[in-house]
């Protein structure tokens, strides 16, 4: 550990030389401070601080991936480049412990950082949170600076019902076997709609399981999450709706005045306390008061949210997945540089960088099955060439890398109060920085312990 500390001081000397430590924390600083200043919001304190949230997290993550991998490419290949490297490998440290102690060195760098900006960015909050009205106060503590988990309707089994549907259909008529699998498909999507659908002036139940978190829910209020659509739209462009929480046998109900509400978007309200029974079970029914069909999904449609732990203790999990982040980026960053030159390595790790980015792009083209796209009015891929049989599953195995790092959203669920849990912290430990950070880390090892340095030099 001698030797690799003596290399991440270095690191941490060369940070300070070319300024980069003090330009860094100017920027962050300037951003939690500044960002606020340009926002626009929609006038309310919980949209203020949802979009102060996500705009200061995000150019904070921004700034420190940017610097991050410029560092990374910068302090290993200049170190070559410019013969440095030279006098640390003649002296007895192996070439593993040069790179991991120049990995180190930068997420040190990087923790040190990201304390700063965070830290910013807490106080700030708070301090904003303390000079707003009691009311205000209390929409913020219990709906944005928290920590809130949620539980949602488990999905019923469709599997059996679609099957004896289907061999219905294929009793009654002949079916091509190709055609099977679409035939499938529709049935799903049909039993699905008919769960998710409330007629006109009709109702729709829920049952929620509040499992082992029922003991601790006693006394705290919960909040309903609901989001529907509808395929027709009416004049006041808002529908009508009735909610009832609780279970009428044990007497304990709420039932909420009309509700007018928009189509496809969320709406969040409390609900009283102690509506579950003994056993943590919520029982909601919606009642459909308008002349149209409404849909709410399985998946996003109905949940219950309830207090989980404080803002603090989510802020800085939230953090430990931004600095899950960087590290992978200081490993990326550095793989590149044990091979490469400063300007290609970093020019191949900003690419890599705008590919994870495209997520949304390779996604299309996966569900797709083209890169040339579909056209719009016949619904047919255009593409159908080899080029789409070699690129669609290199995309959709670089989608399955991405997810392993987007799957985590710090930002997202700081700015509407959602609960980052340990068990999602150390699930992104391993995914980010021990299996990837860690298959990268092998890959510059192995390339810089034999790469010739005096070659490289020379060639420079």
């Amino acid at each position: 550990m001698q030797r690799i500390n003596a290399i991440v001081t270095l690191t941490w000397k060369a940070a300070f030389r070319y300024r980069l430590f003090w330009v860094l924390a100017a920027l962050l600083v300037s951003a939690v401070v500044g960002l606020p200043l340009l926002i626009k919001d929609d006038g309310t304190a919980r949209g203020f601080t949802q979009i102060l949230l996500t705009y200061t997290l995000s150019a904070i993550t921004a700034l420190l991936g940017i610097a991050t991998l410029w560092l990374a490419c910068g302090t290993l290949a200049r170190d070559v480049e410019e013969a440095q490297i030279q006098m640390v490998a003649v002296k007895p440290i192996a070439r593993w412990q040069i790179w991991i102690g120049k990995w180190l060195g930068i997420l040190t760098l990087n923790a040190l950082l990201l304390a700063i900006a965070g830290g910013s960015v807490y106080f700030l909050l708070q301090w904003r949170a303390n000079r707003l009205s009691p009311e205000q106060q209390a929409i913020l503590r219990n709906e944005v600076l928290v920590a809130r988990a949620s539980v949602k309707e488990v999905l019923p089994d469709f599997s059996n019902a679609v099957e004896a549907e289907l061999q219905k259909r294929l009793q009654k008529s002949s079916v091509n076997p190709v055609d099977i699998p679409e035939i499938r498909k529709q049935i799903e999507a049909q039993i699905k709609s008919g769960i998710q659908s409330v007629r006109a002036d009709g109702y729709r139940p829920w049952r929620i399981d509040l499992g082992r978190a029922k003991d601790s829910l006693r006394d705290q209020p919960l909040f309903l999450r609901v989001k529907f659509f509808t395929a027709q739209n009416n004049p006041s462009g808002a529908f009508i709706g009735l909610w009832q929480v609780g279970n009428p046998e044990t007497k304990r109900v709420w039932r909420s005045e009309p509700m007018s509400l928009a189509p496809e978007t969320f709406h969040e309200f409390p609900i009283p306390p102690n509506l579950f029974d003994t056993n943590g079970i919520l029982d909601v029914v919606f009642g459909n008061g308008n002349q149209e069909t409404l849909m709410f999904p399985l998946e996003d449609g109905f949940e219950v949210l309830y207090r989980e732990s404080s803002f603090g203790l989510n802020f800085a999990r939230g953090l430990g997945i931004i600095f899950f982040w960087l590290a992978l980026l200081a490993a990326l960053g550095l793989a590149a540089a044990s091979f490469l030159s400063f300007p290609v390595a970093a020019f191949v790790s900003l690419s890599v960088l705008m590919i994870g980015l495209s997520s949304g792009t390779l996604a299309n083209v996966v569900q797709e099955g083209t890169i040339m796209g579909v056209d719009h009015e016949t619904g047919v891929a255009k593409g159908g060439s080899i080029l789409d049989l070699v690129m669609v599953p290199v995309f959709r195995g670089m989608l399955k890398i991405i997810n392993l790092v987007q799957n985590f959203s710090p930002i997202d669920s700081l700015s509407t109060g959602r609960s980052i849990t340990w068990t999602q912290l150390g699930l992104a430990a391993v995914q980010i920085v021990l299996l990837l950070g860690g298959i990268l880390a092998a890959i510059g090892i192995f390339t810089f312990s034999r790469r010739e340095l005096a070659t490289a030099q020379g060639n420079s």
